[in-house]
């Protein structure tokens, strides 16, 4: 039996099987039939987020911020560039503060924004303040590579 990687859909929250042998640029949702990588990062509420948190087989870099953040507005591109550049090794999604206070307090988000990068569902590292993107995809490449 080949292995398989379960992939959260960004689109749909679906949890799709995926061959590990497949190109995973090539891959669509089961569920809503789009891609499964798209190059941008998913916008998740709660139910989504804890979704992509438990489901995914592939690390998770969050973006927690919130739209009244200067900083994090001048982010948000740069998180996109770099959703374009760590997909499909990594699902970069952004969870709004202001709109998931639960979660944003559960996850000890303190400064905004603040990234945190999951794998396995548990927290391997995090950051606060803005980035550009080169910045952001060395430092989620150089943890991914420590906590390996």
């Amino acid at each position: 039996m080949a292995q398989v990687r379960q992939i959260v859909c960004p689109h749909c929250a679906a949890i799709n099987r995926v061959p590990a042998g497949k190109e995973a640029r090539q891959a669509r949702c089961g569920a809503c039939h789009r891609a499964l990588f798209d190059g941008h990062p998913a916008a998740t509420d709660g139910a989504q987020f804890d979704k992509h948190r438990r489901a995914n087989d592939i690390p998770v870099l969050v973006d927690v911020w919130a739209a009244w953040c200067g900083p994090c507005r001048s982010m948000a591109p740069m998180f996109e560039q770099a959703a374009a550049e760590l997909e499909p090794d990594v699902r970069l999604v952004k969870l709004n503060a202001d709109e998931e206070p639960r979660i944003a307090s559960e996850l000890g988000v303190a400064a905004l924004p603040t990234m945190l990068l999951l794998r396995g569902g548990r927290e391997v590292a995090r950051i606060s303040g803005a980035m550009s993107a080169r910045q952001i995809v060395s430092w989620a490449r150089s943890q991914l590579a420590a906590a390996a």
